[in-house]
C-alpha cells in the first residue's frame, strides 16, 4: 500500500533522529494576538510538504498498523494545514476556531498502547492525531476530554511523536503519551523541541539560571580584573548546538528577551527572525562530501497568528513568507483541496534597477 511505504519511510526519520530537530515558540503581541511559530527539520532529502485545506462536513479515517480501517470522522471545524509526505500528516495547522496544533518527534521516551485489530473502529495513528484534534474540537479542555475515546498507535515503533496545542488565548498544552497514558503539560516557557520529555526540559532551564540578557560588570580576581570580550556576555554559556535540550533553553531565553511587538503581523516577523537562529544546515547532518543536494535540513518554518487565524509559512527553497487567510474561506462550500508548499523549488529574486 503507498501510503504505508510513504508512512514508514516518514517513520524512518524517527530512527536517524539526530537528523529531526523541530524547534517550536510563541508570542504575545501588544495588542494581545497571540502566534505559534515552528520549524520543521529532516535531513535526508527534501521532504515533501504540503498545504492541505479541509471543509467542514469532510469525511476522514485514519490508518492503522494492520489491514483494518481505523477511526472514522467528519469534520466539524475547517481547517488549514501543513502536512508532510501524506496530506492525511499535519505537521502544524490552524481550524476556523482558533485551535492550533502541530507535532514533534519524540523518539525514545514516548510510548503508544499496543494495536489491537478488535479495536480499529477506535484507531487512530499518532501522525493523523493533529488532524484529528483541529477538525473536531475548538478548545484545549475539549480535546482533554476527548483523548480517552481513541486509541493511539504507532506504525513503526520508533515513530513515537508528541504535540503541542494552543487556544487564541494564549494558553498552550504539550500532550505527550508515556505507556500508552495521555499526559497534558501546562506550556508556561512557550517552546517546545523534541526529546527527552516537556517536564526535564523545563527542570534542565535551572541549569543557566546565571544567564541574563545584556553585558556583564566586570570582575576583578584577586589582582587580575576580567572584563568581558563584547556586548551580550550575559549570555555567556548559552548552548550553541542543535540537541534537542540545547534548542530548548536557546528558544526559552531567546523568547523571553525578546520584545514585544505592536501587532500580530510585526510578532509573526519577530518569530521568523527568532527561528533563523534555529536553520539547521545541511553539512551538520552527514560526513563531509556526502550531503544530499538541499538547501538545508531545516525544510519549512511556519508562524500561525491564532487570533486572526493567519497561517504563515516560508520554506528552505523560498524564503518569501506567504500566508493563508482562514477569514477568507468558506469552509461550508471549498473543496477538500491540497498543493505543494512550493511550486518550485526556486527562490525568486526581486532584481533591483539602478539608474
Amino acid at each position: 500500500m503507498k501510503t504505508k511505504q510513504l508512512f514508514l519511510a516518514l517513520a524512518a526519520m524517527c530512527g536517524a533522529f539526530e537528523a529531526l530537530a523541530c524547534t517550536g515558540l510563541s508570542l504575545t503581541a501588544a495588542d494581545g494576538s497571540y502566534v505559534q511559530a515552528r520549524t520543521i527539520e529532516w535531513g535526508n532529502s527534501a521532504l515533501e510538504s504540503m498545504y492541505v485545506v479541509i471543509p467542514r462536513g469532510q469525511s476522514l479515517q485514519s490508518l492503522t498498523p494492520g489491514s483494518e480501517p481505523g477511526v472514522a470522522f467528519k469534520a466539524r471545524y475547517g481547517v488549514v494545514g501543513l502536512a508532510v509526505v501524506e496530506e492525511r500528516f499535519i505537521a502544524e495547522g490552524i481550524n476556523e476556531a482558533g485551535l492550533s496544533a502541530g507535532l514533534f518527534f519524540f523518539p525514545q521516551y514516548g510510548s503508544y498502547e499496543s494495536y489491537e485489530a478488535a479495536q480499529s473502529d477506535r484507531t487512530l495513528v499518532d501522525l493523523e492525531v493533529a488532524q484529528w484534534i483541529l477538525t473536531q474540537f475548538a478548545t484545549i479542555d475539549e480535546v482533554k476530554a476527548s483523548i480517552g475515546d481513541v486509541r493511539i498507535v504507532g506504525l513503526e515503533a520508533n515513530a513515537v511523536v508528541h504535540w503541542r496545542i494552543g487556544e487564541p488565548s494564549g494558553r498552550q498544552v504539550v500532550l505527550e503519551i508515556v505507556d500508552g497514558v495521555p499526559h497534558f503539560y501546562e506550556n508556561e516557557v512557550g517552546v517546545l523541541t523534541n526529546a527527552p520529555g516537556f517536564e526535564w526540559q523545563v527542570t534542565n532551564l535551572n541549569n543557566y539560571v546565571n544567564l541574563r540578557p545584556g553585558d556583564v560588570e566586570p570582575y576583578k580576581m584577586d589582582e587580575k580584573t576580567l572584563r568581558a570580550f563584547g556586548a551580550t556576555a550575559g549570555f555567556l554559556g548559552l548552548p550553541g548546538d542543535d540537541t534537542p535540550p540545547s534548542r530548548f533553553v536557546r528558544a526559552a531565553f531567546f523568547r523571553a528577551t525578546a520584545p514585544q511587538r505592536a501587532t500580530a503581523f510585526a510578532t509573526v516577523q519577530e518569530c521568523f527572525h527568532l527561528l533563523n537562529n534555529f536553520d539547521v544546515p545541511i553539512g551538520l547532518e552527514h560526513p563531509a562530501g556526502e550531503c544530499p543536494d538541499i538547501p538545508s535540513a531545516t525544510q519549512w518554518t511556519s508562524a500561525i497568528d491564532l487570533t486572526h487565524r493567519v497561517v504563515y509559512y516560508k520554506t528552505a527553497y523560498n524564503n518569501t513568507i506567504r500566508s493563508i487567510d482562514l477569514s477568507q474561506i468558506d469552509f461550508g462550500k471549498v473543496r477538500y483541496q491540497v498543493h505543494p508548499l512550493d511550486r518550485e523549488p526556486v527562490q525568486p529574486v526581486e532584481r533591483i534597477t539602478v539608474r
